[in-house]
This record gives structure tokens, sequence and C-alpha cells, in this order.
């Protein structure tokens, strides 16, 4: 059998204010191809299929599309939850969709039924069998006391699930050969994070150790979106596409993993082709827009940081006629003097009257004081305010 193991499609999701849902059809696209083409038996997703617990109708349309094409594609679906789907929205018509050939694990109930492939043509019934488990993402204070456990963290719920798999497998293997590979959306201690993994520096989500993958033929994992191997045996696919600008030196792919009676054989990657280049640059202002090696990041999305010693006027607007997509710009001026890093709230101490808090507050959010003239029109603005409290 042909497994291929993705994961956090995060269907719906926006990139710096960018819809990309357009970006996501693609790659299901790509997928539904590949696919085919490579005789893809199963395909795996760990997780975070949507990008929010409530999706919109095209959102939901969307994943409809690419369950009914890689399902035309002649390949079965086993997919499990992650922490910003709704399991139980995610879950609905589970049976149903069984018949179709996509079995849904997003339920703590089904954590010891397997989807269950057999692996010898000549002898489906008795012969080798691949077992699938899914764990859904475990929130240890909703799951602690339905799985067992006193401690309500991810190590303790996580040993608790992998353990009930682990029984059903000794169950099993006393009337046949059995292989497994396990679906989990969980943070495993290895695997290096980025920004778009929102719930790990928002919460403090705790870190799962690899050995409790241990003796499973193959654990894929979802929640990191960068594809890595934390072992032979235990892997992120990582996203199909960049979330974030700290995803701009990634390879987008996922894993394909063949399985035969003797068990789980070669794992090699698969790369996607990414719709939009990232471009993450950093400089002055003039040198960024004559620099000739830049001229790659034209068609980029971009994020810009100046490095000015002052905040040049109309900044976006000038890097826009030559970086038309640049989605964020910052300001980290060279050489900068302490007064440039005294926080707003230690100069606004210091302010001798509302003129100096005004002309304060400008030369802090753009890295340079107000002019002569500037003063004079925020003078006469305040004094506009004065006399009309007065009037009042």
């Amino acid at each position: 059998m042909r497994l291929l193991h993705t994961s956090d499609w995060h269907l719906g999701r926006s990139f710096h204010g960018v819809g990309m849902l357009d970006a996501q059809r693609a790659f299901i696209d790509q997928l539904v191809t590949f696919v085919r083409d490579e005789a893809i038996d199963v395909v795996l997703i760990a997780g975070d299929v949507y990008d929010r617990a409530l999706p919109g109708v095209d959102v939901v349309r969307l994943l409809d599309d690419a369950l009914v094409g890689l399902t035309g594609a002649g390949a079965k679906v086993v997919l499990t939850s992650g922490n910003h789907d709704s399991a139980i929205r995610l879950g609905f018509a589970s049976r149903l969709l069984e018949r179709g050939g996509v079995h849904l694990r997003t339920r703590l109930t089904e954590l010891d039924q397997p989807v269950l492939f057999p692996l010898d043509a000549a002898d489906p019934d008795a012969g080798a069998v691949l077992a699938v488990y899914g764990i859904p993402w475990l929130e240890p204070r909703l799951v602690a006391e339905q799985l067992g456990v006193d401690t309500a963290s991810h190590f303790e719920v996580t040993r608790a699930a992998t353990a009930r798999i682990r029984a059903d497998l000794a169950a099993r293997a006393g009337t046949r050969t059995v292989h497994s590979v396990v679906l989990a959306h969980t943070f495993a201690s290895g695997g290096i994070s980025s920004d778009s993994e929102r719930d790990l520096s928002i919460g403090g989500v705790g870190a799962v150790p690899l050995d409790l993958f241990d003796g499973f033929g193959y654990t894929a994992l979802g929640h990191l979106h960068g594809r890595q191997a934390l072992s032979p045996a235990v892997r992120y696919s990582g996203s199909p596409l960049a979330y974030s600008f700290s995803e701009a030196k990634h390879k987008k792919g996922s894993w394909l993993v063949d399985v035969d009676a003797a068990g789980v054989g070669e794992v090699r990657e698969v790369l996607w082709e990414a719709p939009r280049t990232l471009a993450v640059l950093r400089g002055k202002l003039e040198e960024l827009l004559a620099a000739e090696d830049h001229a790659w990041a034209e068609s980029a999305y971009c994020q810009i940081t100046l490095t000015d010693a002052q905040r040049p006027a109309q900044a976006m607007e000038r890097l826009r006629s030559r970086f038309p997509d640049t989605l964020v710009l910052g300001f980290d001026p060279e050489g900068a003097g302490a007064a440039a890093k005294t926080s707003y709230s230690s100069r606004l101490a210091e302010a001798e009257d509302d003129l100096s808090v005004c002309c304060g507050f400008l030369e802090h959010v753009r890295g340079r004081a107000a002019d002569d003239g500037e003063a004079a029109v925020l003078a006469e603005a305040l004094e506009s305010v004065r006399l009309e409290g007065i009037s009042l």
C-alpha cells in the first residue's frame, strides 16, 4: 500500500489579510492529481483540516470537493481533528462517509477503533493487515477524566491514548500480523515550531516525548507547520502552504509511505508547488528600491524591515511601487540611540506640556522628530481644542 501523510490544511485561513482559498484550491488540485498519478491507496490528514471551528460555507464546500476528488482518484481517506477544528462538527456523518471511503477519527471512543486495510492480496481475510489509528487533538482539561488520568497534562492524556491503541494492537496480534500507523495532532518534543502555530505561543502548550510513539510502524503527526522527521518512524508532514513569513524557507510537502506485508518500508518526501514566493527583506529604503538582486521579490508576498536612521515618509507607498504585495512593514533603525529605544510611557512621563506629548508621540511612531511646521500645526490644533473647551 502507498500512504500519503498530510496535515494542517487550515482551509479558510488568510495570509496577513490576503484570502488563501484560491491557493488552497490549487493545492487540492495538485494533491488529487498526485494521488491519481502515483496510485496512492490512503491519504492521511493529521488534523487542522479547517482553520476555524465554524468554517464558512465556501470553505466547507472546498473540503467536500477535496474528499470527492481524492476518493474519485482511487484513495481512501483517514482524517483526524486538530485544535483548530471542531471535532464534533468535523465528525458529523462519519458512519455514512465511511461507506464512501472517508474515515473520520474525531472522538475519544474511536481511539482504539482502527481503520483496517488488508496487505496480503492472496489472503485479505487472514493475512497481514494495516491498522490505522487516529488520535485527535486532546485538550487535557476536557479529556483527562474520560481517559482516566488524574493529571490534566498533554503528556498524561497522550500516554493514556497511546496505551489504548497498544492494548488493541496486542489483542489483534494473536490472530494475524498487524502493522500500525498512528495519526496524532500534537506537539512532540524535538519538533521545530513556527509563528503560525498560534496555540503554541499562546497558552503554553506542553510537548510530549517521542517514546510515547515507540512500537508503532509509523506515526503521522500534525500541528507543526514545518515538514520534519523527528525519527525515522515519527514525522511531521507540515502544512501544504506557508501561513507565516517565518515559513519563508520551508519546502512544503508531504511524506509518501510504502507499507507491505513485512511492514513499513521506504518513506520519501513529496514537494508541493508554492502558489506565491515569500520574501523577507531588510535594508534602507533607497537601497531596496534600487537593488537588482531583489528583482525576484517583485512578484512575491513581502515582509520588509527598514533600517533607515529615520522612518522615511510614505514608506509603504514607495515600497509597493516596486514590491506591490508588501504585506508587512517593520522599522528597525540602524545605530538608533537610547532616545529611539525609550518606551513611549517613559517619554510621556518626561513631557512638559501637551505639545511635548503630541510631538513625542509623533517621534515615537515614525522615528523622527516633528519639524517646525508640524509643531506649529499641532500647537494650533491644541489651542483650538483649548478654546473650544473654554467656550463650553
